[in-house]
């Protein structure tokens, strides 16, 4: 068994072989808490989700540090739009983040440290580097000198004379508009912490070195991201860490986005879709689905049809997962091991579209040996797909999603009663053998949205795709 990932600095998929056997340490770059998330913020979560869910089912002890940017430029001009307090805004924010990947079933990670908390910890890196003769002070701000480190925008593969900052970033006192901020002096009205440079706060890409560094060491096994992190953040993160002498990551993995129209959803272009509102819309569950079912690396563009097709494909599992379980009058549980197609795909960069073709067939085996009443084969088929979906953190019998799977278990209780009663009516019509009546209210029910089924324990009903 060896898992292979494809790594954005080699630009090829390697065999991972972890730093410390048995064990995997990753850092993500989380969020940046100026506003609520859309689902695109939150699909790198559940990728990153994913990936730590296969690493822990191959056996591995995994560290998972996602951080949190509570203080930058975005967050501050926030503050004086609203004029609330900077705080205020990045604790409400970081709350609505983590309630969107608790919605959508991501694992909480390991640790989850703010930059605030970390400043200690980045003067000790500002001051290391300035020792080594890769970092200045200037005006009381610090910055990197890019052109120190030889191998500068070796990840992204740019050329440095082609790379130029732009003029307008109130940046003063830089030997070359390339270089880029570390730490920035204090401004009337901002947030600032003292430094031996003086006051002031955080440039965006030095919080994650230093909290890297921290909490993972000076070596640690995979960095990851989303593609627009490439350049600058990961590029001068990487300057930054190895510069001051750690190794940093082994590998670095990014995720690719969720667009509309074409263009990376983006709360600045005014195309997002927020967690919190898609949540009211659609199960979670089927929201999981939709953003962690395409491979990683691919692009999805986000449509009200693809979200429907999504749904629609995931009760066709869920239908089968509910015909089983009466088959074998009570819960099935899980098999100890995941088919090895299935393995075999999800080892070979996470390949989640082939290793979800691998449940829809068992699915369909499933169903074949219910139609053709072989109990044992169609359970054994659904211990196999619960296997597999638990690892992709969609098992519908998982205890986090107990409750939800008719959006509300206080409206599916309400509903149920409603329509047992008119089902009472139709199994009325269908024994005075009123074919026509009983037909009648079958149709009305599907036209409201709802699926009819005839079971030997009786009629069944499940809410139909949209």
């Amino acid at each position: 068994m060896t898992i292979r990932l494809y790594d954005t600095s080699a630009r090829q998929i390697r065999d991972f072989t972890p730093l410390t056997a048995g064990c995997v340490s990753i850092y993500l770059c989380g969020a940046t808490v100026q506003a609520a998330p859309h689902i695109g913020h939150i699909r790198s979560g559940l990728n990153f989700d994913m990936m730590r869910r296969w690493f822990e089912y191959r056996g591995y002890e995994v560290t998972f540090i996602r951080n949190v940017t509570d203080i930058d430029d975005k967050i501050i001009a926030k503050s004086t739009e609203q004029r609330r307090p900077w705080w205020s805004i990045g604790y409400e924010n970081e709350r609505a983040f983590n309630d969107g990947y608790a919605a959508l079933g991501c694992l909480p990670p390991t640790y989850e440290p703010r930059a605030t908390g970390h400043v200690t910890e980045m003067v000790e890196m500002m001051r290391g580097l300035i020792e080594r003769g890769h970092a200045y002070e200037s005006e009381g701000n610090v910055y990197f000198d890019v052109k120190s480190y030889p191998d500068y925008l070796a990840l992204s593969r740019q050329d440095l004379d082609n790379i130029r900052q732009p003029e307008s970033t109130g940046e003063t006192g830089k030997r070359d508009a390339r270089d880029f901020a570390m730490w920035k002096s204090v401004k009337p009205g901002e947030p600032s912490w003292e430094t031996p440079w003086g006051r002031g706060r955080p440039g965006w890409h030095l919080e994650c070195s230093a909290m890297a560094h921290k909490y993972l060491g000076e070596a640690f096994d995979i960095h990851g991201g989303g593609l627009d992190l490439i350049f600058p953040h990961h590029e001068n993160e990487i300057a930054q860490a190895k510069a001051f002498g750690d190794a940093f990551a082994a590998y670095w993995v990014h995720n690719a986005w969720v667009t509309m129209s074409g263009e990376k959803m983006s709360k600045s272009l005014g195309n997002s879709v927020l967690v919190s509102e898609m949540v009211k819309q659609w199960r979670p569950i089927v929201l999981r689905y939709y953003l962690g079912t395409p491979h990683y690396r691919s692009m999805i563009e986000y449509s009200e049809e693809a979200l429907r097709e999504a749904e629609s494909a995931f009760a066709r599992i869920e239908g089968f997962y509910q015909r089983v379980i009466e088959k074998a009058g009570g819960a099935v549980e899980p098999a100890a091991e995941v088919p090895p197609a299935f393995a075999e795909a999800m080892d070979d960069d996470l390949g989640v579209p082939q290793a979800l073709a691998i449940v829809h067939t068992t699915v369909r085996q499933g169903n074949s040996a219910l139609a053709a009443d072989d109990k044992d084969a169609a359970i054994a088929r659904l211990s196999e797909v619960r296997a597999m979906l638990g690892v992709l953190g969609l098992d519908p019998l998982d205890p986090h999603w107990a409750g939800e799977t008719d959006r509300g278990e206080d409206l599916h209780g309400a509903v149920d009663t409603l329509v047992r009663l008119v089902l009472e009516q139709r199994e009325s019509a269908r024994a005075r053998k009123d074919w026509a009546t009983a037909d009648a209210i079958r149709d009305q029910l599907q036209q409201s949205g709802l699926v009819i089924e005839d079971s030997p324990t009786g009629p069944r009903w499940t809410l139909g795709p949209r």
